[in-house]
């Protein structure tokens, strides 16, 4: 096994000024230091999917349709092996789950957050339930619209890729109903429209390129014409579970036929409404 420490902090002064200057409710572009990390090859990931559960390795054709429903997806003809073995000509993507359970990826998890955690903190409380995935991708491969419901930083370790990150919060984008659902298990993919282009802002990535997406930001990404390499560092926060409480609250509220509560940009401030969800949810069982 591979134990590489970081050599340099992930990110420079400059990128934790830009991103405390955006964190938590808007994206930004941010640049990094893991390019060439031993960790992050392509051999160092093939052994790592190899030791990982089969249910932590999730791997799709990369030639899809940007609102492509889930039961729609066609499920992948190679193995996980011969799926990384020719990533640069079979049309895939694949994303290596909680890779921080494996001690080495766990460390670099570790040392690449800590930088930010006096950033975080204070505004959305502890770093909690921190998860690290490692994406790879066919040239030309395109990840559907969809959501995440963790602040994420994605850094690009090999190839380009564009992102196309939309505001959280627009409920044109992500209806109510979808935040429910989403919350409940619901899957991730969301409905695309070619009209909401507009709202959406392109961000190239390319190695030592990095992004931070908020909480629940819709966003489709398009990889260039090599293999992509990215590594994703994610966690929760006080306000992330506040926001999922309330969506939650509303399903059990509107299931009853009652009036719903308001998700605010500050959901951990709504201490009564995540109070009477609590209630709610222990009196249903």
């Amino acid at each position: 096994m591979i134990h590489a420490p970081l050599t340099a902090p992930a990110f420079t002064e400059e990128a934790l000024a830009a991103f405390a200057a955006a964190y938590p409710d808007a994206h930004a572009p941010l640049t990094h230091q893991l390019v060439g990390h031993a960790l992050l090859t392509v051999e160092a990931i093939a052994a790592l999917a190899e030791r990982l559960p089969a249910d932590r390795v999730e791997y799709n054709p990369g030639k899809l349709p940007l609102g492509i429903r889930p039961e729609d997806t066609p499920p992948p003809v190679l193995s996980i092996a011969e799926t990384i073995r020719t990533i640069g000509d079979n049309g895939s993507w694949m994303v290596l789950k909680n890779v921080e359970r494996d001690p080495a990826y766990g460390a670099l998890l570790d040392a690449a957050l800590e930088p930010l955690r006096a950033i975080v903190e204070p505004r959305t409380g502890p770093m909690a339930h921190r998860e690290a995935f490692i994406f790879l991708t066919s040239p030309n491969s395109v990840t559907p619209f969809h959501m995440d419901p963790e602040h994420n930083i994605l850094l690009q370790i090999q190839g380009d890729k564009v992102m196309t990150v939309f505001p959280a919060g627009d409920e044109t984008l992500v209806p109510a109903r979808k935040s429910e659902d989403f919350h409940r298990g619901g899957h991730r993919n969301l409905v695309w429209q070619e009209d909401f282009l507009s709202r959406g802002a392109a961000v190239p990535l390319r190695p030592g390129d990095a992004i931070l997406v908020p909480v629940k930001a819709p966003h489709f990404v398009r990889n260039g014409d090599g293999v992509s390499i990215s590594f994703s560092i994610t966690w929760r926060s006080t306000r992330s579970v506040a926001e999922s409480e309330l969506h939650s609250f509303n399903h059990l509220l509107r299931a009853r036929g009652l009036p719903l509560v308001g998700v605010s940009a500050r959901p951990e401030r709504q201490r009564l409404a995540r109070l009477g969800y609590r209630v709610m949810r222990k009196l249903a069982g």
